[in-house]
Order: C-alpha cells, then structure tokens, then sequence
C-alpha cells in the first residue's frame, strides 16, 4: 500500500505545493494505488512534501519517489522516448521546478498582502501567543535563503522578467499540441503542469498570473491537465483548509 503525504485543494490549486502536485500526476501516470493524507513535516528527515510511504519505506522528494517507483515496476514515464527527448523533457523540468517555483514562493511568501491570505494558513496550528514569532521567524529564513540564491537579489520587474522568459519557452514548446512531447502526457508534463498551475492561480495578486494566462495554449494546457488528473481527488480535510488568517 502506498500513501501520498501532502496538502489538498488550496489557493483555487488541487494543492498548495506544485511538487505535491507533480508526485501526484506521477503515481497516476505510473498506474499505482494509493491514499493520500496530510504532511507532517516534524515527521520525516527533509521536512518537506511530498514524500510517500511505500509498504512501510518512506521516500521523501519527489524525484526520487519517481525514481523508487520505476525501480520497484521495472518500467519508468521516459519509455518510449528518444534521448533527445528525454534531455529536453529533463531541462524543461528543471527549468520549472528551478527557478519559476522560487518566483511563485517569494510572490506568495515575501509579498505581505500574499501572505496574510495564503501561508499565513499554515500557521494555524501554533498557539495564538507564539504564532506571530513563528510566522515572523519562518519568513526571516525564506528572505535570507531568497537572497542567498539570487531570487530575492532582483527587483520585482526583474523576477517577472526571469519568469516570463520561462512561461514564454515552454509554451512555444508545447505550440499546438496537447501535452508537452505530444498526444499523450509524458513525465515533463507533471512537473511543467504542476507548476504552471502554481503560478497561474488568481487567488494570488502578482503578475504571475496573467504571465501564465496571456498564452491560451498554456491555459488550455492546465485545464486539460487539472481535469485529466485532479478532476476527482480525495484528500482528507485540514485545518488549513478552513481556517482564516490572523
């Protein structure tokens, strides 16, 4: 048996977390049963989701749950492609989950407006009397890890530049057809998918958004994507998920 950890429906996204997202895609993709139940991130190593539960083994990182997984079925998303093919759906996941999800977090994270109305809701479970300091502390570290790596280093116009340069290669990729290598979805598609879907959500107020929405192709993209893959997803409720930021 196996079982998901991560986050359900959030943001108008099937989850906050485009890499709980992709692991999803895959398991689907690879054909597995499994449950999905809420991330305890005291719980494991990492301190990150996904990660899942295979027979008892955890896996964390969602890479390497692919990885796993293949291993275990002895067959894996890339067969039946070229390695052209492979490479480039390789670049176009790192491209994705490399750069655009630390401009979607900083958007979400550093953005105070943002903030209040989305992670703000993953503090609901600290006590009232130290939620502030928590809260504050967690987006201390985001800022200076932001700024360590580059994101934070650039101005807003800058970041949006960074990220409409990515919207803009993967949707001349994609052109016309329906997923990312052709007619039928492929591994690239559950990383690109997942994180477009991230970016594009209005919930948000950042000009990421309409980075993602100024390409129909993109739009169309997602939206085949989230009915192909999220159109019935079963996770258990959280109280994030009804409660209020402070």
């Amino acid at each position: 048996m196996i079982t998901l950890y991560g986050w359900g429906p959030m943001f108008d996204c099937p989850s906050p977390s485009p890499f709980v997202m992709k692991t999803d895609i895959q398991l689907q993709m690879l054909g597995v049963s499994f449950t999905r139940a809420m991330a305890d991130l005291e719980s494991v190593p990492k301190h990150k989701a996904p990660y899942i539960i295979d027979d008892g083994k955890l896996l964390e990182d969602s890479n390497f749950i692919r990885h796993h997984l293949e291993i275990k079925l002895g067959r894996g998303l890339y067969d039946g492609m070229t390695g052209k093919d492979i490479a480039a759906s390789w670049a176009l996941e790192r491209m994705a989950e490399g750069q655009l999800t630390k401009i979607m977090a900083y958007e979400r994270w550093m953005k105070d407006g943002n903030f209040r109305k989305g992670p703000a809701l993953f503090f609901s479970g600290v006590p009232e009397n130290a939620r502030d300091a928590v809260r504050n502390e967690v987006r201390e570290n985001l800022s200076a890890m932001h700024t360590g790596e580059g994101t934070g280093r650039f101005s807003d116009e800058e970041r949006m530049q960074l990220a409409d340069w990515d919207i803009g290669a993967i949707a001349m990729h994609l052109a016309d057809q329906d997923y990312m290598f052709g007619t039928e979805p492929s591994c690239a598609d559950a990383s690109v998918a997942a994180v477009l879907i991230a970016c594009g959500t209005e919930y948000f107020d950042t000009p990421l958004s309409g980075l993602v929405h100024k390409h129909a192709n993109l739009v169309a993209y997602i939206d085949r994507m989230k009915t192909r893959y999220f159109a019935d997803i079963d996770w258990p409720v959280s109280y994030m998920m009804d409660a209020e930021p402070a």
